[in-house]
């Protein structure tokens, strides 16, 4: 399929990558199928559910993001029903709840079809019963992982095992630590934090004023120390971010951002997760390249949609703190060594 990107906001170039990202992901989606080993009890879930999952949450997104008229749309659509024929329109899910019932993985991907409408009424049945159980609350998990668990009980029609509040609070961005701090694992952490808040780019009001103004002053240094150490991957979850908080986004954070990424776009529309320079491209298999195309597609989509709507006049930083709003912890600055790929899950 031939994705060329619409005349939206093109000093950005987040179009352009957006739109080069799903075509890739469009000539790979078999990639993405889920084989003989997704039910089975060796099989690897990092290799068959997640990347799905991924796609769909992806895909979703950038539909709801995209007019019908824009190739993204059409795309995206057409790559979400790709996703959600792989889990037999919802039955796998049920399979998956019957071998591991305390699991949290099968609603967490379950979730990023049920948000774009995709539904399985059998299989939330299911899913709510066990989640009305002792054990299910009782789960041991890192605070970012509860607030994606919340978030996916949400959209599966079930009442949330706990408030979000203190979750929020026990991760590393609810702490609100020194900004010196931040390196991979935090940077991932916080991102996915921020989708939680916001339901992936929906409710920027989501997130609370203390952190819209800690991540107005350090997102931008730690979104430039990520482009300097090329870790592309996240650097687009960031740029994510910067789309996705109550005030408006710095239109001149993003296009630079955009035009870096822009040049570690591979011609095939593949993004890989790290590394490469102009003259030499980081290799990019399957596995080294698709997480970071996805989230490609989502910071575009996300980005385009909120500069459309906030209109031309300069915007203020992301994040700038409302009027009382405490001001950040006074730290050392922001080292520049470069980030690198990720250690935990996204």
């Amino acid at each position: 399929m031939t994705c060329t990107a619409p005349p939206v906001l093109p000093e950005t170039g987040a179009a352009r990558v957006g739109a080069a990202a799903l075509a890739w992901l469009s000539a790979h989606r078999e990639e993405f199928a889920l084989d003989a080993h997704a039910l089975s009890a060796h099989g690897d879930v990092d290799t068959s559910w997640k990347p799905l999952g991924e796609l769909a949450q992806v895909c979703g997104r950038v539909r709801e993001r995209t007019g019908p008229a824009d190739p993204r749309h059409r795309t995206a659509a057409d790559l979400l029903d790709f996703a959600w024929r792989q889990t037999g329109e919802g039955r796998l899910f049920t399979a998956l709840q019957r071998l591991e019932p305390f699991a949290t993985y099968p609603l967490e991907v379950y979730a990023a079809f049920a948000s774009a409408g995709l539904r399985h009424t059998g299989y939330e049945r299911a899913a709510a019963t066990v989640a009305g159980t002792r054990g299910w609350r009782a789960t041991e998990q890192d605070p970012n992982r509860r607030l994606g668990v919340l978030n996916s009980e949400r959209h599966s029609g079930i009442p949330r095992h706990g408030p979000l509040a203190p979750a929020l609070r026990r991760t590393w961005l609810g702490a609100l630590p020194e900004p010196w701090t931040f390196e991979r694992a935090a940077g991932y952490t916080l991102t996915h934090v921020v989708f939680h808040l916001t339901d992936w780019g929906r409710t920027p009001e989501g997130v609370p004023p203390d952190l819209t103004g800690y991540l107005g002053h350090w997102l931008p240094p730690w979104l430039d120390t990520c482009l300097e150490g090329r870790a592309w991957d996240l650097a687009c979850e960031l740029t994510a971010v910067a789309a996705s908080l109550p005030a408006p986004p710095d239109r001149a954070l993003l296009r630079e951002a955009w035009a870096r990424l822009a040049r570690a776009q591979h011609a095939d529309g593949s993004l890989p997760e790290a590394g490469g320079t102009e003259d030499l491209p980081a290799p990019s298999g399957f596995r080294g390249c698709y997480h970071s195309t996805l989230m490609a597609a989502f910071a575009a989509a996300l980005t385009t949609a909120r500069l459309g709507e906030t209109g031309t006049p300069a915007a203020k930083a992301p994040g700038t703190p409302a009027p009382g709003t405490p001001a950040p912890v006074p730290t050392a600055p922001v080292p520049t060594a470069p980030a690198t790929t990720r250690s935990t899950p996204r």
